[in-house]
């Protein structure tokens, strides 16, 4: 990753993270949610965490010393989704709403979703048009729905 990309993203996340912490602590004194989903969330978010830390492994795995070329992502969820690491973050953004129930989290992660799925369709499609052997039951990001 070039720093180009690499400050732009990390001024994101630690934006995103200082707003919802603010966003929470403008929840102060108000009641509770019915419904206490902080464990759920702390489930998803480590099940959402490792999911993405693998398949970002497995990518960087994917090309040997030198090589550019191109190749079709093997092993994990690759084999039912070509962005499994974009499922696995969608993921941890769902679990950090589940921790907080705050209404910025919940759309943080509507938006994180709309935006991941629409970039994911896109792969599929360049994956389809650069590969004729790419398997067609591979789905973008849900696995076997989209």
């Amino acid at each position: 990753m070039t720093l180009e990309s690499a400050i732009p993203i990390t001024l994101s996340y630690f934006l995103s993270a200082v707003t919802m912490v603010y966003s929470q602590h403008l929840t102060k004194g108000f009641p509770e949610p019915p419904i206490n989903l902080f464990y759920p969330g702390i489930v998803l978010f480590l099940v959402g965490i490792i999911g993405n830390f693998y398949h970002h492994y497995l990518l960087s795995k994917l090309r040997g010393k030198g090589e550019k070329e191109y190749k079709i992502p093997k092993g994990g969820f690759f084999e039912l989704v070509i962005c499994p690491h974009y499922f696995f973050e969608i993921t941890v953004f769902y679990g950090i709403f589940f921790i907080s129930q705050t209404l910025y989290s919940f759309v943080f992660a509507v938006g994180t979703t709309m935006y991941l799925v629409g970039r994911s369709y896109s792969t599929r499609k360049w994956y389809l048009s650069k590969f004729e052997d790419f398997p067609k039951h591979v789905k973008a990001v849900i696995p076997f729905v989209f």
